[in-house]
């Protein structure tokens, strides 16, 4: 019985190890396309959208594009910049083809929310917005996440379809389905700041992969002992 449950625990520990080998090759790539995306020249926004219908990823792809920021319809995803709690402020961009596409225009801090705290960072006219391409996100990506709050206008995951809904943004109006992270190109008043995309992300696995084969070396060794101990005693 006890060999059994060892052998057992013995092909989990295999099976986390190679997992985690897969999950290594699979993060090498991640960070492979994202390096050449990231150091890619932008984009025109049309031809990031014809990327996005044909593969359903744009993911850190630069891109730009012009309109006017809707900013009654900012949006704001609770997050953290230089160890400081604030928002990112997601705001709509209107396009000369009448549709919108959600901006993060960056991160403010937790007692500047409200806009009328930050007139500055309200500006008028025609704008370019250089950044990144988000993928939005099919499902909230933690139950450990709180749920969003529309109402208060805090949100705690990058719901795109529930800010786009609670943006006020013109009935029947077109939206681009993805988000645009804008680059680190100051904004009037110095706020929100820009450029806050995360890139470098972390890549742990060939030590957990280390970690669980070494487990299973440690009972294998355990369980060949234990086998042999008995033939020497006789």
């Amino acid at each position: 019985m006890l060999l059994g449950l060892c052998l057992v625990l013995f092909l989990i520990l295999l099976a986390l190890g190679t997992w985690q080998v897969q999950r290594l090759y699979w993060k090498e790539g991640l960070l492979q396309t994202i390096g050449q995306r990231t150091h890619s020249a932008p984009v025109p926004l049309a031809e990031v959208e014809k990327r996005f219908a044909a593969t359903g990823d744009i993911d850190y792809t630069p891109v730009t594009a012009s309109g006017t920021l809707l900013h009654q319809g900012e949006r704001h995803f609770f997050a953290t910049w230089e160890g400081q709690s604030g928002f990112d402020v997601f705001t709509p961009l209107h396009l000369e083809d009448g549709r919108f596409v959600l901006i993060n225009r960056g991160f403010v801090p937790y007692d500047l929310k409200d806009a009328a705290k930050r007139p500055q960072s309200q500006g008028a006219g025609q704008v370019t917005v250089t950044g990144l391409a988000r993928n939005p996100l099919p499902a909230k990506p933690s139950m450990m996440l709180p749920d969003n709050d529309p109402q208060k206008n805090i949100f705690y995951w990058k719901d795109h379809d529930a800010m786009a809904a609670s943006a006020g943004l013109p009935a029947g109006t077109g939206l681009v389905p993805f988000f645009i992270d804008a680059d680190a190109t100051p904004n009037p008043g110095g706020l929100p700041v820009g450029g806050v995309t995360v890139i470098d992300l972390p890549n742990s696995h060939l030590q957990y992969a280390v970690t669980w084969y070494g487990l299973a070396a440690a009972l294998a060794g355990v369980l060949i002992f234990r086998l042999r101990r008995p033939a020497k005693e006789e």
